[in-house]
């Protein structure tokens, strides 16, 4: 087993590349949103319980996983942001200030449907324990997203609770992080195999200085027939292994993806890299049918102190022009891409509630076919 983080997760868990498989551009030291300087992930993951369905008892298959925009003492320093609803059957709080201001602040959480709004509300419980004064001054919305885990999951049993989120949050690191089912993803779905979270980067060049994009989804989305891996559409021959139903599924498919960057851009550049999300995820053979929320945030940690300009001065900021903005493009689709089969690739099976089996990307497949 190797150490490279390109090709597993800190617990060994494979990653798109031990499988041959490199998508175009450079990716950062560990491949992952972590290396945007600043930035951390940190998880709390449930599982427990087998069998029936008893609600509120389980079987539990949820989590949260709590991603933060800087540092814990710089958390109320806002960042440029941008956000863009692909399909709109979702939810991510706090897009309004966002839309109106291009800024935000505090920690982001994602987890399931039905606990999206515990998420919400147990960061502001956190950061006034670890910042008691943060809130007399900072606008309390806090961005939660959620995606469905339903099929899986003991979802109105409401697992996920303050310690939980607080754990997340207080344990978010940098370097190399897990992903597949861990943290919010630990109940997730993806063109009918096990998928969850993942992430990846990108480095990009421009004037003579480098600057990073990292990636993160929590992906529960996508038909198996339409699943693509590199270009080639190989899910009409993925048939098998099967997802078994011991109870109906219901088609609640999702994405949440965040993207964020150490170059310097302004909102309305980060809305524009927010759009290019749905590109990335057209690549695995995502096209956003109605049940699915897409929906994308994109921020920079470049400029805090424009972003948290005071009264009575000129604020300046810097930002890189519109017209040399396609390179960061091209780092947001190849690193959306390769977040979610990095989702799916560093799985295995889960079976959950009522017996309800979702398989994982069959390794010895991946490794015949591309290896």
């Amino acid at each position: 087993m190797t150490d490279d983080p390109h090709l597993r997760t800190p617990s060994g868990k494979p990653r798109l590349r031990s499988f041959a498989i490199a998508l175009d551009g450079t990716p950062g030291r560990f491949n992952a949103i972590t290396d945007v300087p600043g930035v951390t992930v940190g998880y709390t993951t449930l599982i427990s319980g087998d069998g029936p369905l008893q609600v509120g008892k389980g079987p539990v298959r949820t989590g949260v996983t709590a991603i933060l925009p800087r540092p814990p003492g710089e958390l109320t320093t806002p960042v440029f942001a941008g956000v863009f609803s692909q399909n709109g059957n979702g939810e991510l709080t706090g897009t309004h200030i966002i839309e109106e201001t291009g800024a935000f602040n505090l920690p982001i959480t994602i987890t399931n449907t039905h606990s999206c709004g515990v998420t919400r509300d147990c960061t502001l419980r956190w950061m006034n324990q670890v910042l008691p004064a943060a809130l007399d001054s900072a606008w309390g919305l806090p961005v939660a997203a959620e995606t469905y885990d339903g099929f899986l999951n003991d979802i109105n049993g409401h697992h996920v609770g303050f310690d939980h989120v607080a754990a997340a949050l207080a344990g978010a690191t940098g370097g190399a992080i897990e992903e597949g089912s861990v943290g919010g993803g630990t109940g997730m779905i993806s063109f009918g195999f096990k998928a969850g979270s993942g992430t990846a980067s990108r480095i990009i060049e421009w004037q003579e200085r480098s600057y990073t994009l990292g990636v993160f989804v929590q992906a529960n989305f996508g038909r198996r027939s339409n699943f693509t891996i590199h270009g080639r559409r190989v899910g009409p021959e993925l048939t098998e292994p099967a997802i078994r139903e011991g109870t109906p599924r219901a088609e609640k498919g999702s994405i949440i993806a965040i993207v964020a960057t150490d170059a310097p851009f302004l909102p309305h550049q980060m809305k524009r890299l927010a759009r290019r999300v749905p590109l990335g995820i057209a690549m695995t053979g995502g096209y956003g049918y109605h049940s699915s929320g897409d929906i994308f945030l994109a921020f920079s940690t470049a400029n805090p102190g424009a972003a948290l300009a005071a009264s009575g001065r000129i604020a300046r900021a810097d930002f890189i022009p519109d017209v040399d903005i396609d390179p960061f493009f091209d780092a947001v689709v190849q690193g959306v891409e390769e977040a979610i089969l990095n989702a799916l690739i560093a799985n295995e099976d889960m079976t959950g509630r009522d017996g309800n089996f979702v398989p994982a990307l069959p390794k010895e497949w991946l490794k015949n076919k591309f290896g």
